[in-house]
């Protein structure tokens, strides 16, 4: 009996020796056979105990979920410590068992579940099922993410992007999920969707240029020139964010997946009626919308806009600003010059609408009117007077002063002088209006003169003795006698015989407007009354002598 029993030990002996114990460094299974002082007392055979705190069974942010005689691995870290017993640990066991399964994922390019439990520097941390990754923030969402907070401790789906088991390294992202159940949920409505469909959108965000609807999973772009057929400053004019609107699809790019949209599709194009409604010649009210250097458009309709070229402006104003002529907003009257319907343009004309100034001043300031004036402006050819009607008139050189040059005397005009001259022609197509200042208060030559022209005998003054002649005086008009015109005679051809203050009487040769002289003879009367006495009373060729017949003649006279 006693030997039956010593072999039945040895054997149980021996099977025990045969068993190897377990390696240190590897995981083994045990049963939690106490629970105490905030650890679980874990059996992992062998006749070790070992004793784990009970975070180790939590999932960060939850509460641990142990009991006793339940079954868990824990890495064994060492056989036995100073009190004996098995130094074990259920957190590495775990970040074993998790390596292992995300070195497979990552190798199949599968999706691991995890919960982000921490916020570092670059980004948040994610517990994978024991081990811990490293989210970076630009990989948390498609866009920035402000509040992180509804994100904490949920678990969802991460893709593992890099892993390096001997540095404990491992990178996911969130992101990269998102993208592709959006890219698959986007070919999904934009498979349903057709170029020329309508459909309900809501406006996610705007932009200057446009703004961007939720089509249900897909965002087309709406721009801002599709928005409506009247100009559109910025969408936020008409559109706000959350707002549902109807849009039509206008293409649809299958390759980049961009879908544009518009609004003003659905509406009536007022174009189709323009030539109809706005005649050519006739005149509209608009309102300004928008002012450029070369002009300023004039909304006659919404949809429906015309320009006012800067040359259409004013009849006067050729170098200024169509700013300054016109402000944004303003009602004006127009009219319509030009249709183009393949181009959609409306040429526009403001000055039309009122009466040509040219042809106004025609009408009321016929040629030889006296006109006054502010002096606008000097150049060396004349001066430029300020009119009725914000027009100019132009005094040119020769129409400053009938005595001497202009270029003498436009010296003694300045910019702000108040002058008056008479109109002495307006061409309303050239826009232009000669005026002259010498002609107010009439032309003193041709009233001197009066009815004297060629052939006339007058009385004049000797006023100067010169030796090429005299000067004589004739109303007020100067005029000068030549040496050889003093006398029939060459022996009385002689300037001293005459004294100043002499009266003679003269025959007027010439009359010359432009130079505003009289050509006067002595010698040429003294030949035409010879020649008068002759037809009278003779001829040479009778023996009468030249004393004879001019006698005859003085006493016929008397």
């Amino acid at each position: 009996m006693a030997n039956a029993m010593m072999e039945e030990f040895e054997a149980l002996l021996q099977e025990s020796f045969e068993i190897d114990t377990p390696e240190e460094g590897s995981v083994v299974k045990g049963k939690v056979i106490a629970i105490e002082a905030g650890q679980a007392i874990i059996d992992v055979g062998y006749k070790m105990e070992g004793r784990v705190d009970l975070k180790e069974f939590a999932n960060p942010g939850e509460a641990p979920e142990i009991a006793v005689g339940d079954e868990v691995e824990v890495f064994l870290r060492s056989a036995e410590n100073a009190r004996g017993e098995a130094v074990i640990s259920r957190e590495m066991a775990r970040r074993e068992e998790a390596w292992d399964r995300l070195e497979k994922a990552y190798a199949d390019d599968a999706r691991v579940e995890g919960a982000i439990f921490g916020r570092v520097k670059g980004g948040f941390t994610v517990d994978l099922g024991g081990a811990v990754a490293f989210l970076p923030g630009s990989q948390v969402d498609v866009r920035p993410v402000r509040d992180a907070g509804p994100l904490m401790g949920l678990k969802q789906p991460f893709q593992i992007l890099k892993m390096d088991r001997r540095r404990g390294n491992i990178v996911v992202s969130r992101r990269a999920i998102l993208e592709e159940s959006r890219a698959e949920q986007r070919a999904e409505v934009i498979g349903n969707l057709s170029e020329g469909q309508a459909v309900e959108g809501v406006v996610k965000n705007i932009t200057e240029y446009g703004a961007f609807v939720d089509l249900g999973g897909v965002d087309g772009l709406l721009h801002v020139t599709d928005m409506a057929w009247r100009r559109v400053n910025h969408p936020s004019e008409i559109l706000s964010i959350g707002e549902t609107v109807k849009v039509q699809v206008i293409k649809i790019n299958k390759e980049t997946h961009r879908i544009s949209l518009g609004m003003k599709q659905l509406q009536a194009d007022p174009w189709d009626s323009v030539a109809a409604k706005y005649p050519l010649e006739t005149v509209h009210t608009g309102r300004v919308t928008n002012i450029t250097d070369y002009g300023a458009f004039v909304e006659l309709e919404p949809g429906v806009e015309g320009l006012v070229h800067v040359s259409e402006m004013s009849w006067t104003k050729k170098n200024v600003h169509p700013g300054k002529i016109v402000s944004t907003s303003q009602e004006v009257e127009v009219m319509v010059l030009e249709i183009d319907e393949a181009k959609r343009r409306v040429s526009l004309g403001l000055k039309q609408c009122m009466r040509n100034p040219w042809e106004v001043f025609a009408e009321t300031h016929p040629e030889g009117t006296v006109v006054e004036g502010e002096v606008k402006n000097i150049t060396e050819f004349g001066l430029f007077i300020g009119l009725e009607g914000d027009i100019d008139g132009m005094v040119h050189l020769s129409d400053l002063t009938w005595e001497g040059r202009g270029e003498d005397v436009i010296g003694d005009y300045t910019k702000g002088d108040v002058v008056k001259a008479v109109v002495s022609e307006v061409d309303v197509e050239k826009e232009r209006i000669s005026l002259s200042v010498k002609a107010v208060g009439g032309d003193p030559f041709a009233e001197a003169i009066g009815g004297v022209k060629r052939g006339s005998i007058i009385t004049v003054e000797v006023t100067a003795i010169e030796d090429g002649g005299i000067e004589v005086d004739y109303e007020g008009m100067k005029s000068f006698i030549r040496r050889s015109d003093l006398s029939r005679d060459r022996a009385d051809q002689r300037p001293e015989r005459f004294q100043v203050g002499d009266k003679i009487d003269v025959r007027v040769t010439n009359v010359d407007s432009k130079s505003r002289r009289l050509g006067l003879s002595i010698k040429a009367r003294e030949i035409a009354e010879e020649k008068e006495a002759v037809e009278q009373f003779g001829s040479s060729d009778s023996g009468a002598s030249l004393g004879d017949i001019l006698g005859a003649a003085l006493k016929g006279n008397e």
